[in-house]
């Protein structure tokens, strides 16, 4: 819904300021959203894939370029730049994927899952990335199975277990409500609570 792929039922999101409902494509304009269900076009490069959403955006070809520079050095992609999406490896499509969803700088950052099934070196390049877009004060959603990265990342967090939310909050109240000391044990603990309450 905040992506604007679906409508909500009831109530609306705002991004930035902006109803999703109103002008979905200002909307968009403020977000980089990287989903597991994003592909790349294999017969382009990352360069070419780069400028076509540049174009897409309403980039200026010269800014295009320079952020293609840019995002090159940041997420070390200059070896396979120039190579076809369609021989590159998990990881070296993971990051296209990633710079494409930061090509406009966009204030909002949706990600969901960025580092599932990719090796320890890029994960960590990855999460550098994601602390470096904090501290230049993006907004950032970040979806993750991997409660390390959630403590590592997160400011605000929400566990969540078969569609439920069981808990919000920063790491310290969770840590107090469950009188635990990580997010793990957290976890377990309060889906064992809901799943004892299910079964009454």
């Amino acid at each position: 819904m905040l992506g604007t792929i679906i409508t909500p039922t009831s109530g609306h999101c705002e991004i930035a300021g902006i109803r999703t409902d109103i002008d979905p494509g200002e909307a968009r304009r403020q977000i980089g959203f990287l989903s597991g269900n994003t592909k790349l076009y294999g017969r382009l490069t990352p360069k070419e894939v780069l400028e076509y959403f540049g174009r897409l955006y309403g980039m200026p070809l010269r800014t295009i370029a320079d952020r293609t520079e840019e995002l090159a050095d940041m997420l070390d992609m200059r070896r396979f730049i120039t190579r076809r999406c369609d021989a590159l490896s998990t990881g070296q499509l993971q990051k296209v994927s990633i710079a494409r969803v930061l090509l406009h700088d966009p204030p909002v950052l949706i990600l969901d899952e960025p580092t599932l099934g990719l090796d320890i070196m890029t994960s960590r390049a990855i999460l550098d990335f994601i602390v470096a877009a904090k501290q230049r004060h993006r907004s950032i959603i970040f979806s993750t199975h991997y409660m390390t990265e959630a403590e590592l990342l997160c400011d605000r967090i929400g566990l969540i277990y078969e569609g439920t939310i069981l808990a919000e909050g920063s790491q310290e109240a969770l840590y107090e409500q469950t009188d635990t000391a990580n997010l793990k044990d957290a976890f377990l603990l309060m889906v064992d609570r809901q799943t004892r309450e299910w079964a009454e």
